[in-house]
């Protein structure tokens, strides 16, 4: 519990200023890490404290070091890692509430040194929490003759409310990248068994035949052979690079949909030796990053195709503004046209490519048309909500 005399309330401007900056660093998509860290400085001064420090709860209910400030190098090393039980932040990290002591007990028997009972007698304990999950501790550490106001322990509840939101965004957003990490690896792997893969495999049951053509003197038998094993590494050779190039391409998180599609265009223009027509009609619109990325991907899909298998001599890119708040994306090319089934070209047959970007329309709540282009070819078209019709599509 607070002592009944509190000290004079620290300046309410300052306290509201903090709290603005706060929200706004936070808004601004600020390195959580680094926003806490900065931030530690003003909330101790305010609060009256000789130091602090911020603790992030791990996977295995552990509290480690964020950031602190003011803290002695040999206290600093020995509070890295603290156990989710130990002391008062234990207390703060099980609760919902701030929690006051100056039972220090815990803390000396972490490290060797007297900093805890002379440097600092007290510690206060804030739990960063949402909707009731503690997600972190902010500590704060005092003077025997320091304590926060009321007016400051309402702020630092209000940062921890705060802090603890953002915490429970920064986790979402962290297994939203794994999650999509494993799925553009189950993208690749699917990549490369449906190109390097099958060459490979075709290579592999040549290999006998050339090896009793040799052994026969069928010297015609060795060359067919032959020239089926050259050609055959040769497209893997080139599915390779493919593959490498697309992998090299800045994804749209990093410069936007369409620096990373004029980039693309660009890798497309200089190893397919095919005629590409690109044209961008939506500069303007902005999809968010994760969408961009999926309709970056789709248009990579759609021009590894042409180049991988379509046999074109010109292609066609263009991304247009369409009724409803939709954009459109289509890739066309004068080549051979679709094969296989229409399973296979609506994405529930076993052309890996094609699924995949079934998939990413479905992740957009878009859709995918595949098909003949007029005047021969194939077409490719993607339709992608916006704005409001996003959201109705999404839910």
């Amino acid at each position: 519990m607070l002592p009944d005399s509190p000290t004079p309330p620290e300046p309410l401007p300052a306290a509201s200023s903090l709290l603005a900056d706060l929200t706004a660093g936070l808004a601004a998509g600020d390195d959580l890490r680094e926003l806490l860290a900065r931030f530690l400085e003003p909330i101790t001064q305010i609060a009256g404290a000789q130091a602090g420090a911020v603790r992030v709860a791990d996977a295995a209910g552990n509290l480690r070091l964020a950031g602190d400030r003011g803290l002695p190098l040999r206290v600093r090393d020995a509070e890295r890692t603290v156990a989710g039980d130990c002391g008062v932040c234990g207390a703060a990290l099980a609760g919902d509430r701030p929690v006051w002591t100056d039972d220090l007990a815990a803390c000396r028997r972490r490290h060797d040194g007297s900093y805890f009972g002379d440097g600092a007698q007290r510690v206060l304990a804030v739990p960063m929490q949402h909707r009731g999950q503690v997600l972190g501790v902010l500590s704060l550490f005092f003077e025997r003759d320091r304590e926060p106001s009321a007016e400051t322990m309402a702020l630092l509840k209000a940062i921890g409310d705060l802090l603890g939101l953002a915490l429970h965004h920064a986790q979402l957003e962290e297994e939203h990248l794994r999650a999509t990490a494993r799925a553009e690896r189950h993208a690749m792997a699917a990549d490369v068994h449906d190109s390097i893969g099958q060459s490979l495999a075709f290579v592999k049951m040549r290999l006998p035949l050339l090896q009793d053509a040799i052994g026969s003197g069928d010297q015609a038998a060795t060359a067919r052979y032959f020239d089926d094993v050259r050609s055959a590494i040769g497209q893997a050779h080139a599915s390779l690079r493919s593959i490498l190039a697309r992998s090299r391409t800045p994804a749209p998180s990093a410069l936007g949909l369409a620096e990373a599609l004029r980039a693309s265009v660009d890798t497309f223009r200089r190893h397919a030796g095919v005629s590409l027509d690109y044209r961008n009609e939506v500069d303007g619109v902005h999809l968010g990053a994760e969408r961009e990325a999926q309709v970056f991907h789709v248009v990579q899909e759609a021009l590894t195709n042409i180049a991988r298998h379509a046999g074109a001599r010109h292609a066609w890119l263009r991304l247009s503004e369409e009724p409803r708040g939709t954009v459109r994306v289509v890739v066309e090319d004068d080549g051979g046209g679709f094969e296989g089934s229409a399973d296979e070209q609506s994405g529930t047959g076993t052309h890996y490519g094609l699924t995949i970007m079934h998939e990413r329309a479905r992740r957009l709540g878009g859709t995918l048309r595949t098909g003949a282009r007029e005047g021969g070819g194939a077409r490719v078209q993607l339709d992608v909500p916006i704005g409001a019709a996003a959201a109705e599509a999404t839910r």
